[in-house]
């Protein structure tokens, strides 16, 4: 059985800027649906600059393949650019929203 502290320490949270077009093509949404598919925590919202910053938490690997999932985008949409930092401290969130 593993214990909590091994569980805690496997936690990621990483920043993510997607570049292109992700706004009102059901870019969020998309994010949204992937991610809790995926058990992340966090949130995605829209940027002045058009992009969309995305704030996920969980294991790396499940993070690893939300990105692939960011880089193809939903079908309307067209992404250009999809930049990932895991320098976050973990907050150990619940759920994943849209933040306006």
């Amino acid at each position: 059985m593993k214990s909590k502290e091994t569980e805690i320490s496997k936690i990621e949270r990483t920043h993510i800027r997607v570049a292109g077009l992700v706004q009102g093509v059901g870019y969020r949404k998309f994010v949204v649906f992937h991610a809790l598919r995926l058990d992340l925590a966090g949130f995605c919202k829209n940027l002045p600059s058009g992009e969309v910053e995305i704030e996920a938490e969980g294991p790396p690997e499940n993070i690893k393949e939300l990105i692939k999932h960011l880089h193809a985008g939903p079908v309307r949409g067209k992404v250009e650019k999809v930049t990932a930092s895991s320098s976050l401290q973990p907050l150990f969130e619940q759920g994943f929203t849209i933040r306006f």
